[in-house]
């Protein structure tokens, strides 16, 4: 057990690397579990579990050299576990009912990538970010809000990078066929409407 006033990491205590920890992410860690779950009051409760899992954690005498990826970590852990819960489609399910193919490996390059995101218009993505799968969302949360590299997202959610640049992948495919598809819709509604008024 630590002492309350024991020392770890350039001579501060346990607990003033805590709250340190906790005044640097907490904003950041609440807007990530918010994109993810779309319920403000249930991202407060994952924070709030995050940072009492890791208090307890510290609490039992082990040492944490970086809080960031620890906390997110956790975080990621908490909102597995409340999707589990809600029992989301599988993303096997999803693919087969959607069609969408990502393609060769070599177009899965950050380069790649990169491009894909810049053909995205960023607020309309944003919309629908919230109807993705889960697999699309957290990664593409993770990487373009949160601004992590495919080697630390392989990290934090246990994929390989490849998994991770297949799921960035398909995931800004399938929101710019999402975007498409409601442009034209909107579009229809448009002309539709045109006729009626002429």
């Amino acid at each position: 057990m630590v002492a309350k006033g024991s020392t770890g990491h350039k001579g501060e205590s346990h607990e003033e690397r805590f709250l340190q920890a906790f005044e640097d992410y907490n904003d950041a860690l609440f807007r990530h579990a918010k994109l993810r779950i779309s319920d403000r009051e249930k991202a407060i409760d994952l924070v709030h579990d995050t940072y009492t899992k890791v208090w307890s954690y510290v609490r039992s005498g082990h040492e944490i050299e970086n809080f960031r990826p620890f906390l997110y970590k956790v975080l990621n852990n908490l909102i597995i576990d409340e999707y589990r819960k809600r029992k989301e489609a599988s993303l096997d399910a999803i693919l087969d009912q959607e069609g969408i193919d990502e393609g060769l490996f070599d177009e899965l390059s950050e380069d790649n990538v990169d491009s894909l995101a810049a053909t995205i218009d960023g607020r309309k993505a944003f919309e629908q970010l919230e109807t993705l799968p889960d697999e699309y969302r957290e990664v593409l949360i993770l990487r373009f809000v949160d601004g992590l590299g495919p080697k630390e997202i392989s990290e934090l959610i246990e994929e390989t990078e490849n998994v991770v640049s297949v799921r960035i992948h398909r995931g800004l495919k399938t929101l710019r066929i999402m975007i498409e598809r409601e442009e034209r819709s909107r579009d229809e509604k448009r002309l539709l409407n045109q006729k009626k008024n002429t």
